[in-house]
């Protein structure tokens, strides 16, 4: 009989307990800050710590694992008796993760199925999550990858910076969108569609932004039951105050879930600065 596992990176922003509790192992990327590197977790590269530099103005960048890091997990995975895995990663359009995931998979001893999630951050965590209770519900990887990429498919993802600078930094927005939004004072609301960030809206203000992140969020969940999440960087009293309106206002869609909220990762953190919200809305699969 197979057993199938569920791997994925560090930008999943899976609480450490959830992804221990779904049987998920989780790969961590890189963080560099000034000259020294940090695998991102908390015992490496943390929010906080990326916060801070951003406002010290020390050079924070990041990387992928390498496919030989990707290799070694596979394997390890293999010793302990996986026959077959599944490999979910953030947009290949933003980090070569998933790149690591595919040339790996083509070295290792057993059958991996590398999935682009399209997505990052709590997106792509919930693509893990249902790649997962699809393997516990007795499917395989090949199962658990087409309802991954579903579940990535069917979400939106919205998210409100400060500053377009740390994304132009990262080469995530072009130095052209980032000097027009500094010219004209706005305040950028952002999305992720087809793997890649696009502007969504300029709002003139940040509460009314924020007010229209909010809004567009709702939007998207329309009647379907949905899963939520927040998210922020270094702004935790403006990311509980909007998860707190989304419990509220989506009480219908949640059936009981709670919307999580949490601060975002170290790596997403170095691209997007501190102030940045985000809002995940993750339609059910029937």
């Amino acid at each position: 009989m197979s057993r199938t596992v569920v791997v994925t990176d560090s930008t999943a922003s899976l609480p450490e307990d959830l992804a221990a509790a779904h049987g998920i192992t989780v790969v961590p990327l890189q963080v560099v800050v000034g000259a020294t590197p940090y695998e991102e977790g908390t015992e490496g590269a943390t929010p906080a710590t990326v916060a801070e530099a951003l406002r010290e103005f020390v050079p924070v960048s990041t990387s992928r694992p390498a496919p030989a890091v990707m290799l070694e997990v596979y394997e390890r995975l293999a010793a302990a008796g996986a026959t077959e895995i599944v490999s979910v990663h953030l947009s290949s359009e933003m980090s070569g993760t998933y790149e690591s995931a595919q040339l790996a998979a083509h070295q290792a001893s057993v059958t991996v199925v590398p999935v682009d999630s399209r997505q990052v951050g709590i997106a792509t965590g919930f693509a893990v999550l249902t790649a997962a209770e699809v393997v516990a519900a007795g499917g395989d990887a090949r199962a658990a990858a087409a309802a991954a990429r579903r579940r990535a498919e069917s979400t939106t993802s919205l998210f409100y910076v400060d500053t377009l600078e740390h994304l132009r930094r990262g080469g995530r927005v072009g130095a052209a969108a980032a000097l027009l939004g500094g010219a004209l004072a706005v305040k950028p609301l952002l999305a992720i569609e087809d793997g890649r960030v696009v502007n969504r809206e300029r709002v003139r203000t940040a509460g009314r932004a924020l007010a229209r992140l909010e809004e567009l969020a709702v939007a998207a969940a329309g009647d379907e039951p949905v899963d939520v999440g927040v998210a922020h960087l270094a702004s935790e009293e403006r990311g509980a105050a909007l998860a707190e309106r989304m419990a509220e206002r989506l009480v219908a869609n949640l059936e009981g879930r709670e919307v999580q909220c949490g601060e975002v990762g170290a790596v997403l953190g170095a691209h997007v600065g501190p102030g940045m919200l985000a809002v995940c809305v993750a339609p059910r699969l029937g």
